[in-house]
Order: C-alpha cells, then structure tokens, then sequence
C-alpha cells in the first residue's frame, strides 16, 4: 500500500491488518497507535533515534497518562508541551511525516 497522501488516506488503511513494510517508521508507529495498539507503536517510536521519535514518544507518554515522562521527551524535541488535545497532537504529527 502506497504512503497515504493525507489523513483521510491514512485512516482508509487502518482496515488493514499491518502497515506497509516500505513505510517510514514514524509513520508506522503513528499506525499502531490509531488501532490502538500503544505496545506495539511505543517499541517502534523508542527505535527512531531523532526528534520525531521523542516526539511520538512524548505523545505515546501524555495517551497513557504519564504526563512527567511525556514531558520529558517533548523537551528532547525543543517543542512546547501541547496546548491541544491528543487527537489534534497525533494529527499534527501525522501531517509532519506526510509533508
């Protein structure tokens, strides 16, 4: 399956059973965590060594609850603890991949 081009893309591949293997990492851990599969997309996320990784990482964290760990991988990213919802996070990174 290609790399969706946008979030209505992205959501149509959530009826598959697995992401694309061609798939960037981040990408794929954003994936399992919309199938609400947090093990699975947190395992993936502490691989990405970068700032997209501590940013899904600190987003993975603050979905659990553990606001003091997520905090802690948003300062890694040199970005602000968000403002916004969870939803609205985990959209704004999934368009930060997408671009």
């Amino acid at each position: 399956m290609p790399i969706p081009k946008n979030y209505a893309d992205f959501t149509e591949t959530l009826r598959e059973q697995i992401p694309d293997a061609q798939w960037p990492e981040g990408l794929k851990a954003l994936w399992y965590d919309a199938k609400d599969d947090w093990e699975a997309s947190h395992d993936i996320a502490q691989e990405i060594h970068n700032s997209l990784g501590s940013w899904i990482h600190g987003y993975l964290h603050w979905k659990e609850g553990d606001i003091w760990n997520a905090k802690y991988w948003y300062r890694q990213t040199g970005r602000p603890f968000p403002e916004h919802g969870l939803e609205a996070e985990q959209l704004a990174i999934l368009e930060f991949i997408l671009q």
